[in-house]
């Protein structure tokens, strides 16, 4: 089904920068999203006539209700999409929308040197005849997650225009500092008040999200000794090398650049430095939570044994967990996602449930007591300039929302 407001929605909000800040020690990470929640969500949400439509300061996010129309309980379904966009220029997004995409052609990013070239993306050739929307080159699109905020509110649109779609209540949160990671440690369930949801933050039609990484994060600092480097025999410590040296002794091939499928890795995200001190910042995968934890073990066996050559804690180790695979707890509410299973088919799906080669917010509420897998989106090549969504993927996305709310109602009778 089309959706005449969804396009002009769309538009209209990755126009607004709400890019989070994962240096920032305010929440949510920024003004900018907090403010396209209050002045641009919620008066669209208050413009259709929602119910209970209110910004929980502690969760940063913006919730609304769909009120039931029918008159027996139902399950209380929930639905989530984030309001900011990932660490890429944000500012002056100018969005292109290229019509009745041939499948075969280059598509240039506005005035750019850049492009997006099927040979490169060759997801791009499932999409002949459609339309493609992306940015100018210069700037992020933000389909991660605006595609799915502005699919939330033309579902509500929908059902609120159309009694004859039965349903129960259906809840709704805009939720902040999802790149970050830490938009979801803040949320309020409670408030939320449903008894399960589902984000709206996944890739192409069909994919079904209800597996993730395990993950981990860590630091090292490492101080070294800086002596001049004509007298440096036997008593220079390079904190570069041994930061070096630490690296290589990580199993090669567990990158993220040489695994794939259900493989996990260590990955080195920064490494700042002189010979005199020295960061590095690494985040941990694995599927398997046993697998997690002996990745970590690994990693506190090399610090270990590094400081005993020295003879001192050289090297100064910090480690945290960040989210468990949901799947774990998913296989205990696997009617959940038999129902967005069922959708998907009712739509003419072609399902797909590789486990996600990283986390969603759902991992974090999951184990908050909010079983939570993810569903589609459209977004295709988040995080960059060669960003871009499809309409048509949009509209089948609010398609599969109003299959589940319909399905939702019609299983509680």
């Amino acid at each position: 089904m089309e959706y005449p407001n969804l396009l002009p929605r769309f538009l209209k909000y990755v126009k607004v920068n709400s890019r989070s800040d994962e240096h920032s020690d305010r929440f949510p990470s920024t003004e900018r999203e907090e403010n396209f929640q209050k002045n641009v969500i919620m008066k669209d949400l208050e413009d259709l006539g929602l119910s209970d439509i209110h910004y929980n300061q502690k969760a940063g996010s913006v919730i609304a209700e769909i009120p039931s129309n029918v008159d027996y309980d139902v399950p209380v379904m929930g639905f989530l999409a984030h309001s900011d966009t990932a660490d890429f220029n944000s500012e002056n997004v100018k969005p292109q929308i290229h019509e009745n995409y041939d499948g075969k052609s280059k598509i240039q990013l506005g005035d750019s040197e850049f492009y997006l070239d099927p040979k490169v993306f060759p997801h791009l050739k499932n999409y002949k005849g459609q339309t493609i929307i992306t940015a100018s080159g210069d700037t992020l699109l933000g389909g991660d997650d605006k595609c799915g905020v502005s699919e939330l509110i033309t579902f509500a649109e929908y059902l609120m225009n159309h009694p004859e779609v039965k349903h129960g209540k259906i809840r709704l949160a805009f939720t902040p500092d999802e790149e970050i990671g830490t938009g979801a440690e803040h949320f309020d369930v409670k408030d939320f008040g449903a008894d399960f949801a589902f984000t709206v933050d996944g890739e192409a039609p069909g994919k079904l999200d209800w597996g993730t990484f395990s993950a981990a994060q860590f630091s090292l600092d490492i101080q070294g000794v800086n002596v001049h480097p004509a007298v440096a025999k036997g008593q220079m410590i390079n904190a570069v090398q041994v930061g070096i040296d630490f690296h290589n002794q990580l199993p090669e091939h567990d990158r993220p650049e040489h695994t794939d499928g259900r493989e996990g890795f260590f990955h080195l995200m920064s490494f700042n430095g002189t010979v005199d001190n020295a960061h590095l910042d690494y985040i941990i995968r694995d599927f398997e939570r046993d697998g997690l934890e002996e990745r970590k073990n690994l990693v506190k066996s090399i610090v270990d044994k590094m400081n005993a050559e020295f003879g001192t804690e050289r090297i100064k180790l910090k480690m945290w967990d960040q989210y468990y695979n949901m799947a774990d707890e998913l296989k205990k509410h696997m009617d959940i996602v038999d129902l967005a299973r069922d959708a998907y088919k009712a739509e003419g799906l072609k399902i797909n449930e590789d486990p996600v080669r990283g986390g969603t917010d759902g991992s974090q509420l999951t184990y908050m007591g909010l079983p939570c897998p993810n569903i589609f989106a459209g977004e295709e090549n988040m995080h960059g300039r060669y960003e871009y969504t499809v309409l048509e993927s949009m509209y089948k996305a609010v398609d599969v929302m109003i299959q589940m709310a319909e399905l939702n109602a019609e299983r509680a009778k």
